[in-house]
């Protein structure tokens, strides 16, 4: 059994229980936390994190991966969120399965520079060939735990959705593929590294009947339930004409609430909703900077955690970020609700509280979010010796309100995904330069 050894930590942020910070090291064995704290002398890998911090590592629980391959497109960057997509469903609809490996690659990446040890995905097209494989390949070659979510979209336009006739599936269909995923690649069991979801894209994309049909299919399956849920004022008014009834009521309806469900943004939940979410257990993965860019509004982060609301980030999909990195996802979380709230509402250590342990919760893996003999073995080093936190009296605190930071190391499993500041399994050069041509050629 390999064992690896983190010595000499200025601070570990433990997220446990008390929410300990200490000084030490970890001792892993076989991808497991042994010892922390008070560690062994050797190991038969040691690193030394003097002048570090070392948190869990940070989840991510809302991409859209493929969109790595459209940041920045002219006539959707001053768009809300219908005429956003509108803008951009023809050009995703020219994706292939190369488009969908390499542009999850790229953002699969770049979480990890963050400091992103394990993430979702919310993959809801499927043109040209593309299967869910195609971003499951790509989360192997970079060595975080992956949770790719079954997405789809069943109405078109001419049947009064939001996206082009080409984009939907047939139902039956949609539901064959979830079948065909689950079984050939969920896993369960604690410590797993992939996990597979459903996510029919959102209420103003899909049928009653296959919301209804795909949670059914995903409690005889025992996987999570992940959409799209109150981003918007034009969602709000969408459901209810539409459906007579808010989001959250809609969602209860259909069998869309409970500890295995998990709704990205949630932005205009009202106070009915967000009771309804803690009585529940059901969680919202919050997309603050996605939030600001299509002008959606900030979510009430403090009051669904005062109601006791599972709440986790989300970094959304890179056209409406239009970048990856959770730990300045983080931030952007922390100033938004001190903006709505005042400069009391948040502190940086509930934040990175949110980002760690409250992403494993949303996500349920009670075997991560937080350091401790037990736990797997996915944590972050961050160097706080440079210039980003020079004259920095809180270290901890540090890595919320200085920076920016990327990860010095990262470890995934007792597997390092980042050393020194550079991926192990793949060269950033060789994939950014791939990422490029195929971008040009969608353009």
């Amino acid at each position: 059994m390999p064992t690896l050894l983190i010595k000499n930590a200025d601070v570990l942020v433990t997220m446990d229980d008390t929410r300990r910070e200490i000084p030490g090291g970890i001792f892993v064995r076989d991808g497991v936390i042994a010892a922390i704290g008070e560690v062994p002398e050797t190991a038969d890998t040691v690193v030394d994190a003097a002048g570090c911090v070392v948190t869990p590592g940070l989840v991510n629980t809302h991409h859209h991966l493929y969109q790595t391959m459209t940041r920045a497109v002219p006539g959707g960057q001053d768009a809300l969120l219908f005429g956003w997509l509108q803008t951009l469903y023809p050009i995703w609809a020219k994706m292939g399965p190369e488009e969908m490996f390499v542009s999850a690659q790229v953002g699969l990446a770049e979480l990890a520079l963050s400091g992103c040890t394990m993430t979702s995905d919310h993959l809801y097209l499927f043109p040209n060939g593309v299967r869910l494989e195609d971003t499951i390949e790509a989360a192997q070659s970079i060595g975080i735990r992956f949770h790719p979510t079954r997405g789809s979209m069943s109405i078109g336009e001419s049947d009064g959705g939001l996206p082009p006739d080409s984009l939907v599936e047939d139902e039956r269909a949609i539901l064959e593929d979830s079948i065909r995923l689950i079984d050939t690649f969920h896993d369960p069991s604690e410590g797993a590294m992939l996990r597979i979801g459903l996510a029919p894209c959102s209420p103003f994309s899909v049928s009653t009947g296959l919301m209804r049909d795909s949670a059914l299919l995903a409690r005889d399956k025992g996987v999570m339930l992940h959409t799209h849920l109150a981003e918007n004022e034009e969602d709000i008014a969408y459901s209810l004409e539409k459906f007579g009834v808010r989001p959250g009521q809609y969602a209860q309806d259909l069998g869309w609430t409970g500890a295995d469900v998990w709704h990205a943004h949630c932005v205009k939940l009202d106070v009915a909703e967000i009771d309804l979410f803690a009585k529940t257990g059901t969680g919202v993965a919050h997309c603050p900077c996605s939030n600001c860019r299509l002008g959606s509004g900030i979510a009430p982060v403090r009051a669904m955690r005062d109601a006791g609301v599972n709440v986790a980030l989300g970094v959304d999909g890179s056209a409406s970020n239009d970048a990856g990195h959770l730990l300045a996802e983080a931030r952007q979380a922390l100033l938004l609700q001190r903006v709505a709230n005042g400069a009391d509402a948040m502190s940086a250590r509930e934040t990175l509280e949110i980002a760690t342990r409250g992403g494993a919760a949303v996500l349920g893996r009670p075997d991560l979010g937080s350091l401790e003999v037990g736990k797997r073995a996915d944590f972050a080093i961050w160097d706080v010796s440079g210039l980003e936190a020079a004259g920095a009296w809180d270290p901890v605190a540090a890595l919320i309100l200085c920076g920016p930071f990327n990860v010095r190391d990262l470890f995934v499993e007792g597997r390092p995904v980042v050393r020194e500041g550079h991926l192990t399994g793949v060269e950033p050069g060789a994939i950014v330069e791939r990422q490029n041509r195929l971008a040009k050629a969608l353009m």
